[in-house]
């Protein structure tokens, strides 16, 4: 009876250590499966390697285009405005003088009739006269606040160039003469300025 008593009682012993190794076994699966799940879960926000800060997945704002610049509006060419004068254009305007109003041109410089050209004709200071008294050229437009009573036109002369008139009369300037000085009113008793009166600046 003894012998069977301790045979019963070394079996139990062994039935309950081998219970114990098969419990110790089983867990240690467990842990590992909880540890390769976690670690191949998706993360949900991406991380820098440097810092391990989360980067924004939010999308930048779209720049806004650089403002477009046009071009003001461009002076107008129309006679007796203010805008600059086209190319070829020669500005007629009233001057007060030593001799009191005269017409001259916008530089100041005052205009002459030549009492020998025909008036509508063609004008006869050509050559060495010519480089003495220049004939005044271009497209004639009377300055703004100016109102002149009489009229331009032009006339060609005899090397093909338009030389300005008033009235009918060539108009040239002196050259030995700076603006607004009239020392050549009078030379040869053919030579005269044109004269002009306070009436005529309007502006």
């Amino acid at each position: 009876m003894r012998k069977n008593a301790w045979a019963a009682a070394g079996l139990g012993s062994l039935v309950l250590l081998l219970g114990a190794c098969g419990g110790a076994s089983s867990s240690t699966p467990a842990a590992s499966t909880s540890q390769s799940t976690s670690a191949s879960a998706p993360s949900s926000a991406a991380t820098t390697p440097a810092t391990g800060k989360k980067k924004s997945t939010k999308a930048a704002a779209p720049s806004s285009p650089a403002p477009h610049h046009t071009a003001g509006p461009q002076p107008s060419s129309n006679v007796g405005d203010q805008s600059i004068p086209p190319i070829g254009t020669t500005v007629m305007t009233v001057r007060i003088s030593n001799l009191g109003y005269v017409l001259a041109k916008a530089s100041g410089y005052v205009v002459y009739t030549y009492a020998k050209d025909p008036k509508g004709g063609t004008p006869t200071c050509t050559g060495s006269c010519a480089t003495v008294w220049a004939p005044v050229t271009g497209v004639p437009q009377v300055s703004p606040g100016i109102t002149i009573p009489g009229t331009f036109g032009l006339v060609r002369r005899t090397n093909g160039v338009k030389q300005i008139t008033y009235n009918g009369y060539p108009l040239y300037t002196y050259k030995r003469a700076g603006p607004l000085v009239t020392t050549g009113n009078g030379i040869g008793g053919v030579w005269y300025v044109v004269k002009m009166s306070a009436s005529d600046i309007t502006g």
